[in-house]
Parts: structure tokens; C-alpha cells; sequence
């Protein structure tokens, strides 16, 4: 018996007219209704003529959540008084509970991709309502952009609706313009707004050090926690505590021991056990309700009258350069957290915590951050691909794809044969496509069920496409063999998959189509989901079975592990380097926990890593051990061997080396070497450290400065010979000296000032003016010749005053005044001076009166610019 009185009480119901009314008129719609007021529940069961009197139609709804296909299933089967599987049903990977009366059929975002790229056309379906779309998952765009083709092309009597409660409503109007030129699609807005809520802000005390990767301040979650228990002490009902990840959810949890009430953790790897327990409801008891974002929408919590929102959410990231990826710890959108506040008001008037300032909502994104934008599109492009759009530019989306994600996405789909060179997709990307998982674990699935049976791969790649709980440890055969045997919601989930992968791979039976969600989390490969990096490394096909049962042989469960994740991952096989370091082929250095049993393993497959925000190293989460021979065969393509001659530890290195991408296999000396790529190392090794490991004589320090004093002086044609225009040009002065050099020694006995005259200007015939222009010497009264220092600014004279004696003007090197330091007769500085006439009018009454006294057998005129210059002293002079 359908429940009126429920109904009765949704506010979205008086929208539900004019939705029908803009479906009839121009086939799509964006629906925009508040938290809380019925638009998951409702509209599909009003869409499918299930409440009212409207005709009898078949709906799909689409959900971003697998648990929020649950929910969502079971309360609009309460709602008819029915049970799930009669007229409302559900599917989601490996799981579908539908009958023939089915008409209501709630769906992931990706399950739904997998029957329209099976079934473009989608027949039997006569409205599709895509809920959630302000949360931006990849999935829920691309099945938006294809079911708008579909409309397009295809089937334009497919009624399409876009549903939220805090999206950019007009944007998604625009998007699903309908092609007769009719214009943006209708925005129906529904005007109750539930039960509501009131927001109270409970900023964090000062000192709070703000979260980055995965890390949150430990005072945060105290504060997060103190907060809980004051909403419990203040209001009645449950409380639902939203925090960034299970890690937080675990550490808050410790914190509320004690509490009056049962402490509960929801999240997407809780058990389907417990999220169903979490949903139904308490049996008169409190509950907290610790959860992830998963518990933002499409869900409604019995009993919760209370939320606390830790203000702070997780989205991924990718280091496309080293196919790694990472999470990382934002605050939540205005958006998000406008979808926590409503989780307060689902069944009566609720009270909104917020653990920030009021003048933080400012800085809050309004949305966040579209998946498309930051996430690995190696699953979205071979869709795009099978679709007829590899370049994915004619598909109707919000945000177009990053063109270097896009590269990324296709080099890895290339390499393993999903796509041609033109990007098109091949018979086997097509297969890969249709099995549910990430294009890596379908290459490792199809291939290594080749090698190691498809059950055995199956097995396998059901791990790495769910990530086996961390109490699992981080080797993949232990993890294997813990799954087999544990009892826990993981391995139910797990062998469910397994059947699943076996029965698709082997063609034993035709994809289902509940057959796959790859999308909905995390794609595999690292603990963000992430790591799909450019160059997958290795070409399709399966690896050779020789290489395959060599060392332990595939018979083994380390082996048969090892060899599929390598098989996924080839950029990932890693040798050691050190007790728990390794290097990955791809040049990612990789480390191991301190308690890894894996530590002592000379080669592994990393099967999940993460690279924390400004870590130098990866961190490996999960792998595999695999020796030499799978190495080897997996990662082939990456394999090069040739000689390698480069500048290494303040010397040329000359090697003959067989490596795997980054990894050395095998090295000797090379005994000749080739000339050409030995003056390059010598080139590479002057540009790191410097003209220094040249002989520089004095002269050939005196000529690099007489020259640096014309260049800066005259300017050209007199060269530059900073140290970075001579390593510029180090070609062309150090030669031929260069090419018959083979070793730092003997650019050590390459003379620099011989080299350098190599860059005077010899051609306009300036350089015959060098010791014109700057003399190495000048000649000064008393006869003597006296060397010029060029070093500083100007150029210095450094000479006894009683050798420039009769000498009124101040000599001068291309037309710069000398800065002349007149010594003692001990040659000890006693006076500097560029105006030599002046300083004898002014300066050298007081010098003569100091100096006089010490030095009395020397001459000290009255007048010195008309005194007999001379070297020797009075007595010497009497002679």
C-alpha cells in the first residue's frame, strides 16, 4: 500500500507538475530541490506513473554511490509499500535485484556508462535522471555528454533530466540545449525547503596548522570530537560527524569512548552489512555517525538530528609525469557543505555544526572541483574512444578534459592496445571497455588469464581493482590469501567481484548489466585511486610464458600476483636499492613500510603507491614479488641496452648498460667510448661545474679580465667572457682541444689563456689593439713597467710614489682614467687616487709629512709633480 501520508509530507511533490509538463514539452529538464525534500525519492516514482495518475513509464536513476543506490531503492520501495526488486529495483557492480514489473531502476553512474556503451539507444528506457551532478564525478559527466548524443542522434524521444539540490542549475540547462534549436533546457525549482536546519559555528582554537596531503592537524579531530559531545549534551537525536577519510574516522573515533551512545563508521568500504544497519536506523539507543562524503546526498540517516562538519573533504591527484597519484585534504565546497547542512533537516527541524569561522564560508569554493579536471582519464578516454569521439572535443561537457591528462590517458591505452596511433579504439579496447575495470587491470585480466588461468587473474585483479582493507598488510599474496579465507564484508565483496571478472573474461556468459561501476570510485592503481601516468610501458599482448615460469614459476601465489600486477603496472616493477628502497623503471624512487615483510625482495610490482605532497619518494601501499624474468618480459618495452657516457661524480663515466627504463640490469666499463658523446659529457661537466676545471695561469687570468674591461668598456666586437657566455660558447674557444680530451685531467691541462685568444677579434683586425687598448703594463716616469690589474671596476695601477714623480696627468687605458694605488717605499699602500695632478696639489702634503719621518733615505720633495722620478734611494741617487 503506497504510503500518502509520507508523500504527502515531501515538499518536491508540488515541483512535480511542472517537471512532467517541461519533460512533455521539450524532453529534458534540470531539476533544482533542497536538501531533503524528496527529489531522489519522489520524482522517479511520480516519473514512472507509480504515484499519481500519469502514464506508466520506465525510469533509470542514476547515482554517484553504490550506497547511494541502496538507500534510494529501498525507501521508494517503502514508499510503495513493496519490496525491493518489485516495481523498484537496484543495480550496481556485481549486484542487481530487479524483477519483471520493474519500471524504477536505480543505477551507478557507472553501470550506467556500461549499458550505453553496449546498448547506445538504451531501449526499453523512456526517462533517465542523473542525480547529483553538482558533485562532478567523471562518470555522471561522461554519461550526461553521452546521453545527450543519444538524444541527439539517436533517440530524441529519451526524456533527460539533471537533478541537485546546489547545482549550477543554469550551466546544465545550457548543456542539455535541446537540438531542434528550441533553446537551454526548462529549470523546474522546487520551493520547499524540509524541515530545515539551524547553523551554529564552532570554530577550532587558535593554533590550528592547516591539513595538506593526508595529514590533519590531531587538535583538529579533538576539537571535531568536543564538538560531538557537545551536541550531545545539548540536543536529542543521533548525531552524523562528516570527516575527511576513514583515517580520521578511525583517530575520532578513539576519541569518543565513552560517549552515551553507539559510535558507528560509515564510509565506502564499510560493509554492506553496516551501511544497511547505519540506514535503517537505531533501536532506541544514540548513535554518532562518523562518515565520509558519501553520506552528503542521496542519503537520509534515520534518526539524525545533529550534523558536525569538520569543514574538510579529500580529492584526488595525479602526477602524470611519474603516473603516481595522491590524495589531497581541501575544504569542503559551498556546495558540499550546503549538502551536509541538510542531513540535519531530512525528518524534523535539526542543528548544523560547523567547525570553522563564520568569515571562512567567504573563502570556500562554491563547487568542487570538477573530477574531469583532476583526476586520470585513461578509463574516460578509451570510453570517449569506443564512443566515436576519441578526442572527446564533440562531447557535451561542462569542463573539457586537461589535453595533458588526455596524453597521458591515450600513451597508457596505446601501450597496452586499446587504441590505434589515431586513437581510435581496437577490438581489444573494446573488450577492455566492456569488463568493468580500469583499462590497466583489463589488460593485466585478459593477459594474464592467458598465463595464469582466468580464474587465478580474476582473483587477482578483484584486489587491485578495490584495494584490500590495511589490515591486509601491503603484500599482495598475503592480501590474496587473507581474502580467500576472512569472513569480513571485503572478501564478500571480493569474491563476488572475482565471479563476476571470471565469467566476462572467459565469455562463459555475456556481460550483465549490472557488469562493472569503474567509475564510481576510485580507479586503481594508487591509495587516491590515481596513478595512470603516461608510457604504460608495455605493448599488448601477454607476457611470455617462459619468462612468465621462470624463477618461482607461476604455480605459486606470489608468482601468479606478481606477474599481474606487473602486467598492469609495468612502469611500477622496482628493483632494490637498499634495505626497504626501491627504484620503479619509471624513475620514481619507492619506499616501504619499517614493518614490511617485504623489504628483503629484490624485485617487486607495486601494485597501489601514493606520493605525498613534496615527498621525494613514493609510498608503497601494496605489491607484489616478482624476480629478473617477469620483470624483464612485462616491462620488454621499456628495455634498452647501449653505451652510456656522462658526467658523474666530478668525472666522465664511460659504461656499457642494459637497463629496464630507470632500473640498471647490467654494467662494464667501456673501454672506447664514442668521441662525440665523450666531448658532450665534458661539455655537461663544464656546464655543472665550471670553467674552473680549466689551467688558469695568471696570464690567462689577467687576459679573461683585460677583456671582461673592454667588453664592458667598448662593447662589441670585444667578447663577453662572463662564465656564462664562455660556457655558452665553449665550443667554440675550446677546441680542438675539447674533441682530443677524454677525462676531467685533461681539461685540466687545457691552457684557458691560449683558449681565449681563440675569441679576440681577429677578423676586423681589432684584436692587433689589445695591448693598445688595455696593456698588460704600462710604462710609468721612473722606467719601470708595471702590470694593470682589469679585475675591478676600474683598472688599477698599483705602484711606489716616488716612481711617478713629474708626472702631472693621470694615466689612461681606452680612455678610462688608471685608479692608482701610490705605495710606500715598502710598497705599502699610502694613498689611491684617479686625479694624480690633483693629488699632488692636495693629498700629498700630508702623505709626504707621515711618511717622511719612516722612510728618510728616500726623496720627498717640495714639489713632486716637478721632481726626477726614480726607484733607488737618496744615497743611491748621490752615486
Amino acid at each position: 500500500m503506497i504510503r500518502t501520508d509520507a508523500i504527502e509530507r515531501l515538499p518536491v511533490r508540488h515541483a512535480v507538475p511542472e517537471l512532467l509538463s517541461a519533460l512533455d514539452g521539450r524532453g529534458t529538464a534540470v531539476l533544482s530541490a533542497p536538501p531533503g525534500t524528496g527529489k531522489t525519492t519522489l520524482v522517479p516514482l511520480a516519473l514512472a506513473g507509480l504515484t499519481g495518475a500519469g502514464p506508466r513509464r520506465r525510469v533509470l536513476v542514476a547515482e554517484p554511490r553504490r550506497m547511494a543506490v541502496r538507500a534510494a531503492a529501498r525507501r521508494m520501495a517503502w514508499l510503495l509499500g513493496q519490496e525491493v526488486g518489485d516495481a523498484v529495483g537496484f543495480s550496481v557492480r556485481g549486484e542487481r535485484r530487479t524483477g519483471p514489473g520493474t519500471v524504477v531502476e536505480v543505477v551507478t553512474t557507472g553501470v550506467l556508462l556500461q549499458r550505453l556503451q553496449r546498448d547506445p539507444e538504451l531501449a526499453g528506457v523512456d526517462v533517465v535522471l542523473l542525480d547529483e551532478c553538482h558533485e562532478r564525478h567523471l562518470d555522471a559527466d561522461t554519461a550526461i555528454a553521452f546521453l545527450v548524443d543519444v538524444r541527439d542522434a539517436l533517440r530524441p524521444e529519451l526524456q533527460l533530466i539533471a537533478a541537485s539540490a546546489t547545482s549550477d542549475a543554469e550551466a546544465w540547462s545550457r548543456l542539455l540545449t535541446v537540438a531542434d534549436g528550441s533553446g537551454p533546457a526548462p529549470v523546474v525549482r522546487s520551493t520547499g525547503q524540509g524541515h530545515g536546519a539551524a547553523i551554529r559555528y564552532a570554530p577550532p582554537p587558535a593554533g590550528i596548522r592547516p591539513a595538506h596531503g593526508t595529514w590533519v592537524d590531531p587538535q583538529l579531530l579533538r576539537h571535531v570530537a568536543a564538538t560531538v559531545r557537545l551536541a550531545l549534551e545539548e540536543h536529542e537525536g543521533d548525531v552524523l560527524c562528516f570527516l575527511p577519510g576513514t583515517g580520521e574516522i578511525a583517530r575520532t573515533a578513539g576519541m569518543l569512548d565513552g560517549v552515551d551512545a553507539e559510535v558507528l563508521q560509515l564510509h565506502g568500504r564499510a560493509p554492506a552489512a553496516v551501511q544497511d544497519a547505519v540506514l535503517r536506523g537505531g533501536e532506541g539507543r544514540r548513535r554518532v555517525v562518523l562518515a565520509t562524503s558519501v553520506a552528503e546526498s542521496s542519503l537520509t540517516v534515520p534518526g539524525v538530528r545533529i550534523v558536525v562538519d569538520s569543514g574538510l573533504a579529500r580529492e584526488p591527484r595525479v602526477d602524470h609525469a611519474r603516473g603516481l597519484g595522491s590524495l589531497a585534504t581541501v575544504s569542503v565546497s559551498d556546495a558540499g557543505a550546503t549538502q551536509r547542512l541538510g542531513r540535519a533537516g531530512r525528518e524534523a527541524f535539526g542543528t548544523v555544526y560547523r567547525c570553522w569561522a563564520p568569515a571562512d564560508d567567504v573563502r570556500r569554493p562554491r563547487f568542487p572541483s570538477p573530477e574531469i579536471k583532476i583526476a586520470d582519464l585513461a578509463s574516460f578516454a578509451l570510453r570517449a574512444a569506443c564512443w566515436g569521439d576519441p578526442s572527446a572535443q564533440g562531447l557535451a561537457l561542462l569542463d573539457a578534459p586537461p589535453a595533458g591528462a588526455m596524453a597521458a590517458a591515450r600513451s597508457v591505452l596505446t601501450a597496452i592496445g586499446a587504441v590505434d596511433e589515431d586513437g581510435r579504439a581496437t577490438d581489444r579496447g573494446v573488450r577492455m571497455a566492456r569488463l568493468g575495470v580500469h583499462p590497466r587491470l583489463a589488460r593485466a585480466l585478459l593477459d594474464g588469464a592467458a598465463e595464469v588461468g582466468a580464474r587465478r587473474a580474476a582473483e587477482v585483479v578483484a584486489l587491485l581493482s578495490e584495494e584490500p582493507p590495511r589490515e591486509y598488510g601491503d603484500d599482495l599474496a598475503a592480501a590474496w590469501r587473507t581474502a580467500r579465507r576472512g569472513g569480513d564484508g571485503y572478501g564478500a565483496r571480493w569474491r563476488q567481484e572475482v565471479r563476476r571478472l571470471t565469467s566476462a573474461v572467459t565469455g562463459a556468459g555475456s556481460l550483465s548489466p549490472s557488469a562493472g561501476n569503474p567509475g564510481s570510485g576510485s580507479p586503481p592503481g594508487s591509495a587516491s585511486g590515481q596513478g595512470q601516468g603516461p608510457g604504460a610501458g608495455a605493448e599488448a599482448g601477454s607476457a611470455s610464458s617462459s619468462a612468465a615460469a621462470s624463477g618461482t614459476g607461476t604455480g605459486t601465489d606470489d608468482a601468479v600476483a606478481g606477474l599481474v600486477t606487473a602486467l598492469a603496472f609495468p612502469e611500477r616493477v622496482a628493483r632494490a636499492r637498499g634495505e626497504g628502497s626501491f627504484l620503479m623503471v619509471s624513475g620514481t624512487r619507492a619506499e616501504l613500510g619499517q614493518g614490511s615483510g617485504l623489504r628483503s625482495a629484490e624485485w617487486l610490482a607495486v601494485a597501489v603507491a601514493d606520493r605525498p605532497v613534496q615527498a621525494a619518494s613514493a609510498r608503497v601501499r601494496l605489491a607484489a614479488v616478482v624476480d629478473e624474468g617477469i620483470a624483464r618480459s612485462v616491462a620488454g618495452p621499456l628495455g634498452v641496452e647501449g653505451e652510456e657516457v656522462h658526467w658523474e661524480d666530478g668525472d666522465v663515466v664511460a659504461r656499457q648498460v642494459a637497463r629496464l627504463g630507470a632500473v640498471e640490469l647490467s654494467v662494464r666499463p667501456l673501454k672506447q667510448p664514442d668521441p662525440a658523446l665523450v666531448r658532450q659529457a665534458l661539455l655537461d661537466g663544464l656546464a655543472r661545474e665550471g670553467t674552473g676545471l680549466l689551467r688558469w695561469s695568471r696570464d690567462a687570468v689577467g687576459l679573461r679580465e683585460r677583456l671582461a674591461f673592454l667588453h664592458r668598456t667598448l662593447g662589441e666586437p670585444w667578447p663577453d667572457v662572463s662564465e656564462e657566455a664562455l660556457l655558452a660558447r665553449a665550443e667554440e674557444w675550446l677546441e680542438p682541444e675539447l674533441s682530443r680530451a677524454r677525462r676531467r685531467a685533461d681539461l685540466g691541462r687545457l691552457d684557458a689563456g691560449q683558449a681565449l685568444t681563440r675569441l679576440l677579434p681577429w677578423a676586423g683586425g681589432e684584436a692587433a689593439r689589445l695591448d693598445e687598448l688595455a696593456p698588460e703594463r704600462i710604462e710609468v716616469p721612473s722606467g719601470s713597467r708595471i702590470r694593470v690589474e682589469y679585475g675591478g671596476a676600474q683598472p688599477v695601477l698599483a705602484v711606489k710614489l716616488q716612481e711617478m714623480f713629474g708626472l702631472e696627468g693621470t694615466p689612461e687605458v681606452a680612455g678610462v682614467p688608471v685608479l692608482i694605488h701610490l705605495l710606500s717605499p715598502a710598497g705599502r699602500p699610502a694613498a689611491v687616487t684617479a686625479d694624480l695632478a690633483n693629488f699632488w696639489r692636495e693629498g700629498y702634503r700630508a702623505v709626504r709629512a707621515e711618511l717622511r719621518g719612516r722612510y728618510p733615505k728616500h726623496p720627498w720633495p717640495e714639489d713632486p709633480s716637478q721632481a726626477r722620478p726614480t726607484r733607488h734611494t737618496n744615497a743611491r741617487l748621490k752615486r
